[in-house]
């Protein structure tokens, strides 16, 4: 994700063709059901972890009023500088940062999301720990990654997603981790390959 080639084509075909091939969803669908899954209205405090070009912040940043402001963070430089040249907005920024240790104090933000990454970070455990610490009390956070289904195909898909480095999680690590965490309304889809989960924590 740290060549500039790659972050100029990811978002407008890479992704949109992966993401489709994996869940039979479009990205226009997901956009739509991440401001559904993270509720957003008002002048809410967005970060979006992982954020690549930015196209997910800056739509996030759409749904929000005057006061409401989206934060994309992300590790990769040309990625940043990508998000920076073609979603740019008034109520939206980049930072670069290490998902795994956020630099925010303890309930900085209303919505905290992370949308097809979280199966790339290393110790993806712990950056989703950091994405409960840094959301607010009553805010939301919701999450899209790999789904490994309890059969053949998904033990295959196991090993074949290691083999390229990339983890696929079954349907019990992040609603458990949400319970322990504390959150609660926890809501989990899968489609194909995917599973969407969001939970929010309690005021």
């Amino acid at each position: 994700m740290n060549h500039p080639a790659l972050a100029a084509v990811y978002e407008r075909a890479w992704r949109p063709t992966l993401f489709y091939l994996a869940s039979g969803r479009t990205t226009t669908s997901d956009r739509r059901d991440a401001v559904r899954a993270l509720r957003l209205d008002g002048a809410r405090r967005v970060l979006d972890i992982a954020c690549g070009p930015g196209n997910f912040t800056r739509h996030l940043s759409e749904a929000l009023t005057d006061g409401g402001y989206a934060v994309g963070l992300d590790y990769s430089e040309p990625m940043l500088a990508r998000a920076v040249a073609d979603n740019a907005g008034p109520r939206v920024g980049y930072l670069r940062g290490d998902a795994r240790v956020l630099p925010f104090a303890d309930g900085t933000f209303d919505a905290v999301c992370c949308f097809g990454a979280l199966y790339l970070i290393p110790d993806p455990i712990a950056a989703t720990r950091e994405m409960i610490r840094v959301l607010a009390p009553g805010g939301r956070i919701a999450i899209t990654t790999s789904y490994r289904a309890n059969s053949a195909f998904g033990e295959v898909s196991r090993v074949f997603g290691g083999r390229i480095g990339l983890r696929v999680f079954d349907d019990r690590t992040f609603p458990e981790l949400f319970a322990a965490s504390g959150l609660v309304d926890v809501e989990q889809d899968v489609h194909r390959l995917l599973q969407y989960v969001s939970a929010t924590r309690p005021a």
